[in-house]
């Protein structure tokens, strides 16, 4: 819970400088206020945490939006990207998969940088295609 709070005090941090340089829809405490917008910010708080060396953290987090993510758009009911679009939802899946088993993978060793930016920028790609 401790390590949650703190998580969501990083987003605060970081939201201005990391999210100011794209374009997003109107934000709520530094989540946009899209479908999506919860699974950024998490990605982000996971990728922050990963950058400061924070492993454990990075590490929990990505399975919360792993799990925040199949509880609502796997199995969400007649709103989740899984019915609506369902190609859509395999592309995110697959990056968001990608993003997450670099930092579950290493909860106490950091992933190699360039494997984790790049598999984060393309996890953000694929989402923006269901915003």
């Amino acid at each position: 819970m401790v390590l949650l709070i703190a998580g969501f005090a990083l987003l605060a941090a970081y939201t201005s400088t990391a999210l100011a340089q794209e374009k997003h829809a109107p934000q709520n405490a530094g989540v946009d206020n899209t479908k999506m917008g919860p699974y950024r910010a998490l990605a982000l708080l996971a990728f922050s945490a990963s950058q400061k060396g924070d492993n454990a953290s990075a590490a929990m987090l990505a399975k919360v939006l792993e799990r925040t993510w199949d509880k609502a758009e796997d199995y969400g009911g007649d709103t989740a990207l899984s019915k609506t679009n369902h190609a859509l939802f395999e592309e995110i899946d697959k990056a968001m998969d990608q993003f997450i088993t670099l930092l579950l993978d290493h909860p106490a060793t950091a992933p190699d940088p360039a494997k984790l930016k790049l598999a984060y920028g393309t996890y953000l790609e694929k989402l923006k295609l269901a915003d």
